[in-house]
């Protein structure tokens, strides 16, 4: 369907979201319907509302054809119309002060007490934070994307040290995956999902 046909529900858009890999070239999704995307996906949830995420969206087709060979060359990199990498924030805490900026002062102090000692204290909390946060917004941005009517594929396939080098990413993010999206020139392959009893646990082990 197109982003002008009638809404789908939030349990049409789970439900119909599949990973699709080959996207019609050559088409645009204008900048205020990318925007919007982006937008509703940034509203994702996040620990101590630190917004982890970062989208660094990639529409220029040239870069696209050099992130083919990083993304060994998986076909959806330059046939989408926009690639999205997804990163993770390892220095959220720093967002902590404009985040909390029009809360009472004694809560202000206490919220930026606590989340800056979480991470100045473990190292391997800022690592854990940043992949947690990015996954619930890269999630979110499928989502959003499929509800405008545009298909996505989540990617972990790929190089992450030619992913920074090429992308100059600093070191202040870890990449988390990238995530093209477009227009499917092929409709993505509904999977097999385990039935609910062998996923859920109630109560206890």
């Amino acid at each position: 369907m197109s982003s002008v046909d009638q809404k789908l529900s939030a349990e049409e858009v789970m439900l119909s979201r599949h990973s699709v890999r080959k996207y019609e070239r050559g088409v645009t999704i204008p900048e205020a319907e990318l925007n919007d995307i982006l937008s509703l996906a940034a509203s994702a949830p996040s620990s101590w509302n630190l917004q982890h995420w970062r989208f660094l969206v990639v529409t220029d087709q040239a870069i696209k054809e050099r992130l083919l060979p990083v993304t060994f060359n998986q076909q959806q990199t330059v046939d989408a119309s926009v690639v999205v990498v997804v990163l993770g924030d390892l220095q959220a805490n720093l967002a902590a002060a404009a985040v909390y900026e029009k809360a009472a002062p004694e809560i202000r102090d206490m919220m930026i007490g606590q989340i800056n000692g979480a991470y100045e204290n473990n190292p391997q909390l800022a690592r854990d934070e940043a992949i947690r946060n990015g996954s619930l917004g890269a999630m979110q941005l499928m989502l959003a994307a499929k509800a405008k009517g545009y298909d996505t594929v989540p990617m972990g396939g790929y190089d992450k040290d030619a992913l920074i080098k090429e992308l100059n990413i600093p070191d202040r993010y870890v990449p988390v995956m990238i995530i093209p999206i477009g227009k499917a020139a092929a409709s993505g392959r509904p999977t097999e999902r385990l039935p609910l009893e062998h996923q859920v646990i109630r109560e206890s082990f």
